[in-house]
């Protein structure tokens, strides 16, 4: 179960898992023969975190929890010199038309991975139809 942070300043917090110090006694009392509902029900967390806790603790042997997030590598970088001659050659590609292109080329993409990946490599422009 992961415990609600709330809200600050109109944006809500990150989420936190519960204490190891919970989770132990949790799954303390789980070993000790208790059900998982009336463990769940004394400690005031759902059943299936009392669940997982258990089956975490049998197969590791600890009841801390996974590390949350990590790092994605960018899906475009492997084809970031298709991308870059593109815009060389045709400045006025728009994200869609890039996405199409390395969509016909097998990468499907999303119209924001296009759009992060340039803006990564600062490659940030305003189309303009008062300019020439």
């Amino acid at each position: 179960m992961i415990q609600a942070a709330g809200w600050v300043g109109g944006q809500q917090l990150m989420t936190r898992p519960l204490s190891n110090d919970l989770r132990e006694r949790v799954v303390a009392a789980v070993r000790n023969g208790e059900s998982c509902r009336t463990v769940a029900s004394r400690f005031g967390v759902a059943v299936s975190s009392v669940v997982k806790w258990s089956q975490r603790y049998r197969t590791t042997g600890s009841v801390s929890p996974s590390k949350m997030g990590g790092y994605r590598k960018p899906v475009l970088d492997p084809h970031r010199a298709f991308i870059l001659e593109r815009i060389r050659q045709t400045p006025h590609l728009t994200l869609h038309g890039l996405k199409d292109e390395l969509a016909a080329r097998g990468v499907k993409v999303s119209h924001n991975a296009v759009w992060l990946f340039l803006r990564r490599e600062d490659l940030r422009f305003k189309k303009n139809t008062v300019r020439a």
